[in-house]
């Protein structure tokens, strides 16, 4: 019913204003008695063999949302009655920021994918944690980045004061510096400011209580060489694994008008890419450390082409646009049936 009767009135309007209104009509249809039973009985595979413990968590299944989606942790209790084993929140940053101005998501239907300039558009680290407060037993994973506005040399900072202010709300972090839409922020995967970031992260991480897993979340234009240099910090800093991949800014290949568009690509066409990049760190590393693989999963044999690739967990995000909730179904039913 979604790709022949939903999808379609949707794509008729703008792409970030169908999100609101989405979100919207989720929150208040999951106010109705019965109706969050009844996406569970529609969505949710609920079998023992679906679990996964990964970095020292129990994932109720390996498929999650990516970040991206619920970006302010506003439907994150209401989403995971769609049957995702997980929910990662964000883009967090210290303080709310508009982002870049609309219009600033883009379909390219042609090519099964989007194009986003979003630029972190949240309402702060402060009033997440307040929703997070509400958290009815869903996994978590926190994605924090730094203010537009900070530069580079100041950046650990708004990391940090993320990752204090979540520590208690969230059950990983995941460390963004491969959005392509916040100027310069890239420059933050090179070896040394990186290596200093996650070790300055990891060393606030081992004065808590108990420390939570770190995972940096890494763009799909990497070369090989600085791939093997991510391998290496993420064994130096021993955090706790690899997010693969963000969005692209490559357009080989597409069809789309919108293809002109500034911003990162997701979608099918990034399939490939993601899943060579899972394979390259697995490989390279021995499989050292876990991979969350995301990018251009839109059927259940594109998630088990990632975990087969090295993938622990996947993730969705232009897929659940596309293919709606029964993708996650399909995912964990064909898991099962890989058994």
């Amino acid at each position: 019913m979604y790709k022949q009767i939903i999808r379609p009135i949707f794509f008729c309007f703008d792409p970030e204003k169908v999100h609101y209104f989405t979100f919207s009509l989720i929150r208040n249809l999951s106010k109705i008695p019965g109706i969050p039973s009844l996406f569970r009985a529609l969505y949710v595979v609920d079998d023992k063999r679906l679990e996964t413990e990964v970095f020292g968590l129990k994932f109720k299944n390996p498929v999650g949302l990516a970040a991206g989606m619920d970006k302010d942790a506003s439907l994150y209790n209401e989403l995971s009655n769609l049957g995702f084993g997980f929910i990662e929140i964000g883009t967090i940053t210290p303080k709310g920021q508009e982002g870049n101005p609309k219009k600033r998501i883009f379909r390219l239907v042609e090519d099964t994918a989007l194009i986003n300039r979003m630029g972190f558009n949240n309402g702060g680290v402060q009033e997440a944690v307040e929703r997070l407060k509400k958290n009815k037993g869903v996994l978590i994973g926190g994605n924090i980045g730094k203010n537009k506005v900070t530069p580079n040399e100041n950046a650990v900072d708004d990391y940090l004061t993320c990752f204090d202010a979540l520590y208690d709300y969230v059950n990983y972090f995941v460390v963004n510096v491969s959005s392509p839409n916040t100027p310069n922020l890239r420059e933050l995967q090179e070896k040394e400011p990186l290596k200093q970031l996650l070790q300055t992260l990891q060393n606030q991480n081992l004065t808590k209580p108990k420390a939570k897993p770190i995972l940096l979340k890494i763009a799909p234009d990497l070369t090989d060489s600085q791939l093997l240099d991510i391998i290496d910090i993420v064994k130096e800093t021993k955090i706790a694994g690899v997010i693969a991949t963000n969005t692209t800014l490559s357009r080989e290949g597409l069809q789309s008008e919108n293809k002109v568009e500034v911003g990162g690509m997701s979608g099918k066409p990034l399939k490939n890419r993601s899943t060579e990049v899972i394979r390259f760190l697995s490989e390279k590393s021995n499989k050292a450390f876990p991979i969350i693989g995301v990018g251009g999963i839109h059927s259940a044999d594109d998630a088990i082409e990632k975990l087969e690739a090295g993938a622990s967990l996947i993730q969705l995000y232009t897929g659940f646009i596309y293919e709606g909730p029964g993708l996650i179904k399909a995912i964990n039913k064909k898991i099962l049936e890989k058994l």
